[in-house]
């Protein structure tokens, strides 16, 4: 097995000929995060290739070394016993590109719980987290993952809640076939609570249009009312430009990669969202709702809109990305994932980012430097 920088197109090639892969492994990812020097990376068996990962590569100030990050990738074959023949080439071309650590996240699910044990769990004093919960399915190939990491010398990054510095461990998921067949609008909506149901066919009454674009046209729109949400639900919106640059890379990637979505009742702009999809995998990436008029329930509409149009596209799955692990009812992360269970889907546990030092002592001066933060 050997690795080497390869060109763009054949990057997108590698990811076209595998069912899913995450849209931040995406060529077009590269060119989002432009403080990041961006490489495309090949796994060659012989003359083929049979793996490929965006590496971002982050300099440390006034020294030409850098943490190498593989957000969600590197897209390979995970389901190997000898994951060490995959690893071993990668981090010595990392190592020979500067990099003094390389962060990756692995896209292998350890566990999963249904909606309904989510549900319970919320509604149950004793259950504080998703850990208190038996999962309705453990991942033989998570677990795997996880053990020959540990022996490979990986370092699992742990956070609070499972929310890290890069990407969520715990997400929310619809799938949208069942045995390998796609499911039906009716299936998908026979899985979601009686209140979500009853929300969508409320805001159909109350007259909420959905509509969306693939430019940027209609961008200002959007971000207005994602500005006007991070003030109200108080967090740091990101400003403009990042998705202007955002809506450019992926949209001059794949016509299909990113869509706008607005929901206008009466004229008013309720709830707009951005959706982006990499074969069968289809993410709910951003989100905005105004303040007023809350009862039509835009929000409910334009989630729905977005799965519908999923399961035209033939996805398989529906990602409404990030969750905390908690289910305390009291904590103010609580009421995202009530949201989301709504939806009938699943609470899904990925295997995390994980850390290998490349270059030990500036490794352990980059990471207390990120624990003082």
């Amino acid at each position: 097995m050997s690795v080497r920088t390869i060109p763009e197109p054949q990057h997108l090639d590698l990811l076209a000929s595998r069912d899913s892969a995450s849209f931040l492994q995406t060529p077009a990812w590269g060119r989002v995060k432009g403080e990041w020097r961006r490489e495309s990376l090949g796994w060659f068996r012989g003359d083929e290739l049979v793996g490929a990962a965006l590496v971002l590569y982050r300099q440390l100030p006034k020294v030409k070394r850098y943490l190498a990050y593989l957000p969600e990738g590197p897209v390979i074959d995970w389901e190997t016993e000898q994951l060490g023949e995959w690893l071993a080439p990668m981090t010595a071309h990392l190592k020979a590109q500067g990099a003094f650590g390389a962060r990756m996240g692995p896209p292998v699910v350890t566990r999963r719980w249904s909606a309904a044990q989510v549900k319970d769990g919320i509604a149950d004093p004793g259950v504080r987290r998703l850990d208190d919960l038996a999962p309705t399915q453990r991942d033989t190939v998570g677990a795997r993952v996880v053990s020959q990491l540990d022996e490979l010398g990986w370092r699992r990054q742990v956070a609070e809640g499972g929310f890290a510095a890069g990407q969520p461990q715990y997400v929310f998921q619809v799938p949208l076939t069942a045995g390998g067949a796609p499911l039906s609008e009716d299936d998908v909506l026979k899985g979601m609570n009686q209140l979500w149901r009853r929300n969508i066919k409320k805001a159909g009454k109350l007259g909420v249009e959905v509509t969306s674009s693939a430019g940027t046209e209609d961008l200002k729109a959007f971000h207005d009312l994602y500005v006007h949400t991070a003030q109200r639900d108080h967090f740091t919106p990101r400003p403009l430009a990042y998705f202007q640059t955002m809506v450019d890379a992926l949209g001059a990637e794949s016509p299909d990669r990113i869509r706008l979505w607005f929901a206008r009742h009466e004229g008013d702009l309720v709830a707009s969202t951005i959706s982006i999809r990499v074969g069968a995998h289809a993410w709910y990436s951003y989100g905005a709702s105004s303040t007023e008029k809350r009862e039509v329930r835009g929000s409910n509409a334009i989630q729905w809109a977005m799965m519908r149009d999923a399961l035209a596209a033939g996805a398989s799955v529906y990602d409404l990305r990030g969750i905390t692990d908690t289910l305390d009812p009291d904590d103010s992360h609580a009421g995202l994932i009530q949201f989301k269970v709504g939806t009938g889907g699943e609470a899904v546990e990925y295997v995390g980012e994980w850390d290998l030092p490349l270059n030990r002592p500036l490794y352990r001066a980059f990471d207390l430097y990120m624990r003082r933060r």
